[in-house]
């Protein structure tokens, strides 16, 4: 496609009149694309345009909308608790919202199966025992747990219980500090 003297003053008038760049292109024809004429466009430095031609007369009112199947009732109706799109969610379902349950607080854990000088070091951690820290690692007392760890953790029950805290208790805290 090579810009000719013609296209280019077709070009430009057209672009004067606010036609959009896909619009300008359909009009030139053969194989001239959105993007040729934007980047021509740019490379001529055309700037001012025209506001697109509107409809003089006034749009006529929009109807009025029927109340959803929860406003019918009174805003009883709970939603479903989603996780990404809400395209497949079920309609007509009352969700059961979860009771948060409050944690008893852990009890501390005596240390039992402690190797000979009662430290569990790097060197006697396993798939089953706690690799909670104890202590500062560039000390000579450092240590870890070594306790027996709950399914699918690295921790025993009671590190568990310290390591992940729910998201709310967090914020609760975080909040009380401010």
């Amino acid at each position: 496609m090579s810009w000719t003297d013609e296209r280019v003053e077709l070009l430009k008038k057209l672009w004067t009149e606010g036609l959009s760049a896909s619009q300008i292109a359909g009009r030139l024809g053969a194989g001239v694309t959105r993007n040729a004429v934007i980047g021509k466009v740019h490379r001529l430095n055309l700037s001012g345009r025209a506001q697109p031609q509107r409809n003089a007369q006034p749009r006529a009112p929009r109807k009025p909308r029927e109340p959803s199947l929860a406003a019918r009732a009174g805003g009883a109706l709970p939603s479903l608790a989603t996780a990404g799109s809400n395209a497949l969610k079920p309609m007509m379902r009352a969700a059961m919202q979860p009771r948060p349950q409050a944690l008893p607080e852990p009890q501390p854990l005596r240390l039992v199966d402690l190797p000979q000088d009662g430290r569990v070091t790097i060197l006697h951690l396993s798939d089953k025992t706690c690799k909670w820290p104890i202590g500062d690692p560039g000390s000579e007392d450092f240590c870890f747990c070594g306790h027996g760890p709950r399914d699918g953790s690295p921790y025993c029950e009671y590190h568990a219980r310290l390591a992940y805290q729910p998201l709310q208790d967090r914020r609760n805290r975080r909040s009380s500090f401010n």
